[in-house]
C-alpha cells in the first residue's frame, strides 16, 4: 500500500477538539509509515508534534482577512511543491478554502474533515470546499454535509475522535498539576476542559456561576478549568469573583495547557462535551456531558446512542442550563458512593475502547485517502437507477437502498443517481443523488450522463395497477437505448400484464436490454410468455435480502416510542388496500382477536406505505374488540426490519413484509392476493392463508398457532432459504460489473 506525503492544513495548534484530533491523527499515521507534514498558524501543540519528529510550517491560516489568506495561499503553495505531497488533508473552512483554490491548480489528492458546523449566512457557504473526500466526526455532521452542501453520501466517511488510550489512563495520578496548584488531599474536584471561546464556553460559565452554591453542599471542593479563547479574560473575571465571595481559592483558571491528560487525571468527575469529554472517559473519570449545543448529562449505558449520535456534542439535545449541572454533580459526589463513581469510570472506558480508538480514526482516514486517491486514476461509470422510488413505500425505498448499498461496494468509481417521487425528500432521508423523475428535461440529462440505466428492482412491469406505471418505465428503457447506453433490469419482479397491446410493449422493449436478472423463476416464465427471448436473462433475487436491519437497540426503542408493550410475544400484521379488503378486514379483525384472546399475543399493524397501509389498518383496528397497536412512525426500511426481526411471526399481503421478515428469520403467514406472494411463500417453505377472497379463518388460526408452538422447526426452515437467496442477490451486482466493463 503507497504510503503518501500528507500536509495536514488547520487555522492553529492552540487547544480544542479539532486541533487535538489532528495531532493525535497526524501521529499515528506517522507511526505507520506516512510522511506526516503540518502547516498551521501554530500553537500549544507544536511541540508535541516535533517530539513525534513531525514537521510544522507556520502559516497564517487563523483569521479571514485578504493579506493572512494571500499569504497563506502562497506558502501553501510552496509548501506543497517543496515536499512533494500527494494529499492535502484539510480541517477548517479557511484551510479548507485555499487548499480547494490550489487543488485546481496543482496534482494532489484533496480530502478534507468537518469537525463542526458552520455558519452558511452572508455567502459563507462558499468560501468552503469538502474536496475530493470528506470525513465527517459524526453522523450528523455528515447528514449536515448532504442537507447544507449537497455533497454526495457515498464521498463522506465517517469517523470517531479517537483517543490515546495510553495517555489518557486511570493509571495518571495528575500529579504535576497537584504539585503546580499546591491542591490538598480528599479534595473533591471538577475539572472542565474547552477552549474559552464565545460559542463554545456556555458551560465553563455555568459551571463558574453555580460554584458557590456547590461549594455550600460538596466539602472541600475544587473546580479546574483549562482552556484559553476570546472570553477566557472575562470568565477569569468571574471566577476571581466567585473565590473572593467563597473567601478561598476554589476555581482555577489555567488557560491554554497540552497537558490535558495530567489535568484531567487529579481530578474526580469531568464536565465537558465532545473529544475532552472522550479523554475523561479513556481516564476512567465520571463525565457530565455538557456543552454549548446541549445537554446529555451523566453518562451512563441508557445515554450511550444518543451520545454516539452526535459524537458526544449534544446536538438535538436539550439545552444546557445552571440547575441540570448544579443537580447531576451534587448527585455524583453526594448522592452515591465510590464503587458507583468507579463503576460509571469503567464503563466509559469500555465505550472508548470499543468505539473511540486513535487505530480506528487512522483507518477511517485512510479509507478515505485510498478512495480519492484511486478515484483520481480509476475509471469512472455513472450508473442511473429507475424504479417506484420515493412514495413512502418501504418495500420500494428498501429495494433502492440495498441496490445502492451493494454498487457502494463495487468501488468508489461507481456514481449513482436515482429517478425519484418527492426527490428532495428521498435525497435528505435517505443521503442518495437524486432527479425528480417528472422533470423531463433533468431525466434527459441524467440518461445522457449515465454509462448504465439500471430498470428495477421490484414489480416496474405489470399492469394490474395502471398502463401508466409500465409506459413510463418502458419509455425510460427505450430512451436510454436511443442514446445508446447500455441498460440492465435489475432484480425485476414481472407481470402479471394482462393487456395485449402492453405485452407486446414489454417484448418489443425488453429484448432490446442489454442484462436482464430477474427476482424469482415465475419472472422468467412471464417475459418468455410475452416473447421476450433475450439471451442474457438470469434469475438471482431481490436485493432486499441483503439489506441490514437496524440494531436491536434502535428497534426496541422505536416499539417503545409507539407505546407498544413487550412484556408478550408480538405478531406483526401487515396489509394493504386492494379489491375485497372491506370484507376482508371484517374477517381480519375477527382473526387478530382470536390470537390475541386464544394465544395471548399482542398484535401490531406494520405500514410498509404511508399513509395506505395505516388507513387500511386503522380500519381493522376499529373493528377489533381487543388492544392493538400500529407502527405509525414514517420509519426507514431498515428500521422496519429492525422492529420486525423482534417480532414471533408476520402475518403479511405485502411481499416486502415477508421478505424483511425471511431476513430477520421471523415465521410467516401469508395472504395471497397477488401470484408474487404465493411464489414467495412456496420459495420460503412458509404456510399460506390462502387468497384473500377465500379465506378460512379455522385454516388459518390452526397454521398461526402451529407457528407459536414450533415456531424454532420455522426458523430453521428460513435459515437455509433466506441464506442461500441472499447469496443469490448479490450475483446482480456482479453481474452489473461485467457489464459496465464490456467495451
Amino acid at each position: 500500500m503507497k504510503k503518501y506525503t500528507i500536509l495536514m492544513a488547520l487555522n492553529g495548534l492552540d487547544i480544542g477538539g479539532a486541533e487535538t484530533h489532528v495531532v493525535e491523527l497526524s501521529k499515528e499515521l506517522a507511526r505507520r509509515g506516512y510522511n506526516i507534514i503540518v502547516a498551521s498558524n501554530g500553537g500549544v501543540y507544536e511541540k508535541e508534534l516535533s517530539l513525534a519528529g513531525i514537521k510544522h510550517y507556520k502559516v497564517p491560516m487563523n483569521k479571514r482577512k485578504l493579506n493572512n489568506m494571500k499569504k497563506s495561499y502562497f506558502m501553501l503553495r510552496d509548501i506543497i511543491k517543496k515536499e512533494n505531497v500527494d494529499i492535502v488533508h484539510a480541517h477548517a473552512r479557511i484551510p479548507g478554502f485555499l487548499c480547494g483554490l490550489l487543488h485546481k491548480r496543482m496534482d494532489f489528492v484533496f480530502v478534507t474533515t468537518a469537525h463542526w458546523v458552520f455558519d452558511t449566512s452572508r455567502g459563507l457557504k462558499y468560501l468552503t470546499n469538502w474536496g475530493q473526500k470528506s470525513v465527517a466526526v459524526s453522523d450528523d455532521i455528515k447528514q449536515y454535509l448532504i442537507d447544507n452542501y449537497g455533497i454526495k453520501s457515498s464521498n463522506i466517511y465517517v469517523t470517531i475522535n479517537g483517543i490515546d488510550t495510553d495517555k489518557f489512563s486511570p493509571d495518571a495520578k495528575g500529579e504535576s498539576v497537584v504539585k503546580e496548584l499546591s491542591l490538598g488531599e480528599n479534595e473533591n474536584r471538577i475539572v472542565y476542559v474547552s477552549r474559552m471561546d464565545e460559542d463554545r464556553a456556555l458551560v465553563a460559565k455555568h459551571l463558574i456561576e453555580i460554584t458557590q452554591k456547590l461549594n455550600s453542599k460538596i466539602p472541600n471542593l475544587k473546580v479546574i478549568i483549562a482552556g484559553g479563547g476570546n472570553v477566557f479574560d472575562k470568565l477569569k473575571a468571574m471566577a476571581d469573583d466567585v473565590n473572593k465571595g467563597i473567601g478561598r481559592k476554589c476555581i482555577y483558571m489555567l488557560g491554554a495547557r497540552t497537558d490535558i491528560n495530567e489535568i484531567v487525571a487529579c481530578g474526580k468527575v469531568f464536565v465537558g462535551v465532545s473529544r475532552a469529554a472522550l479523554e475523561a472517559m479513556a481516564a476512567e473519570k465520571p463525565v457530565v456531558v455538557a456543552g454549548n449545543e446541549g445537554y446529555i448529562g451523566i453518562f451512563d449505558k441508557d445515554k450511550l446512542e444518543s451520545a454516539r449520535e452526535n459524537n458526544f456534542c449534544c446536538r438535538g439535545c436539550e439545552l444546557s442550563d445552571k440547575e441540570k449541572l448544579y443537580k447531576d454533580l451534587v448527585y455524583l459526589f453526594n448522592d452515591i458512593d465510590d464503587e458507583e463513581r468507579k463503576r460509571l469510570g469503567r464503563y466509559g472506558r469500555s465505550v472508548i475502547q470499543k468505539y473511540y480508538s486513535v487505530t480506528k480514526m487512522a483507518d477511517d482516514c485512510v479509507l478515505a485517502y485510498n478512495a480519492a486517491y484511486s478515484q483520481s486514476t480509476e475509471k469512472k461509470y455513472n450508473v442511473l437507477m429507475s424504479g417506484y422510488y420515493g412514495f413512502n413505500n418501504s418495500g420500494d425505498d428498501a429495494i433502492l437502498l440495498s441496490i445502492h448499498a451493494n454498487l457502494k461496494k463495487l468501488g468508489n468509481n461507481i456514481n449513482i443517481t436515482v429517478l425519484a417521487g418527492n426527490a428532495e425528500a428521498t435525497r435528505k432521508k435517505y443521503g442518495v443523488d437524486v432527479v425528480d423523475r417528472y422533470n423531463v428535461p433533468k431525466v434527459m440529462d441524467a440518461l445522457k450522463k449515465c454509462d448504465v440505466l439500471l430498470s428495477g428492482g421490484g414489480s416496474l412491469l405489470q399492469d394490474r395497477t395502471s398502463t401508466r406505471s409500465i409506459v413510463y418505465y418502458l419509455s425510460i428503457i427505450k430512451l436510454a437505448k436511443m442514446m445508446g447506453k447500455k441498460v440492465m433490469l435489475y432484480a425485476n419482479g414481472i407481470g402479471p400484464v394482462t393487456k395485449p397491446k402492453n405485452r407486446n410493449l414489454v417484448k418489443n422493449i425488453v429484448n432490446k436490454a442489454d442484462l436482464i436478472t430477474l427476482r424469482e423463476q415465475n419472472s422468467f416464465e412471464e417475459l418468455r410468455s410475452m416473447g421476450v427471448d433475450n439471451k442474457n436473462t438470469f434469475v438471482t433475487a431481490d436485493p432486499v435480502f441483503t439489506m441490514e436491519a437496524a440494531s436491536k437497540e434502535k428497534s426496541i426503542e422505536l416499539l417503545k416510542k409507539e407505546g407498544i408493550p413487550m412484556d408478550k410475544p408480538i405478531i406483526g400484521v401487515s396489509v394493504r388496500n386492494w379489491k375485497n379488503i372491506a370484507s376482508f378486514s371484517d374477517d381480519l379483525a375477527l382473526f387478530c382477536d382470536r390470537i390475541y384472546d386464544e394465544l395471548g399475543r399482542e398484535i401490531v399493524f406494520i405500514s410498509m406505505q404511508q399513509p395506505n397501509d395505516s388507513i387500511v389498518s386503522e380500519s381493522i383496528r376499529r373493528k377489533m374488540k381487543n388492544p392493538s397497536y400500529l407502527i405509525k412512525e414514517n420509519c426507514s426500511p431498515q428500521e422496519l426490519m429492525g422492529a420486525i426481526g423482534l417480532m414471533e411471526s408476520v402475518i403479511s399481503m405485502r411481499l416486502h413484509t415477508l421478505i424483511f421478515a425471511a431476513n430477520q428469520r421471523v415465521p410467516m403467514l401469508g395472504f395471497i392476493y397477488d401470484p408474487k406472494i404465493e411464489y414467495y411463500l412456496k420459495e420460503f417453505d412458509m404456510p399460506s392463508g390462502g387468497e384473500i377472497s377465500k379465506y378460512n379463518m379455522e385454516t388459518a388460526f390452526e397454521t398461526i398457532k402451529d407457528i407459536t408452538t414450533n415456531r424454532q422447526s420455522y426458523v430453521d426452515k428460513l435459515e437455509k432459504r433466506a441464506a442461500m437467496l441472499e447469496s443469490k442477490a448479490h450475483e446482480n451486482e456482479q453481474f452489473l460489473i461485467k457489464l459496465l466493463k464490456e467495451e
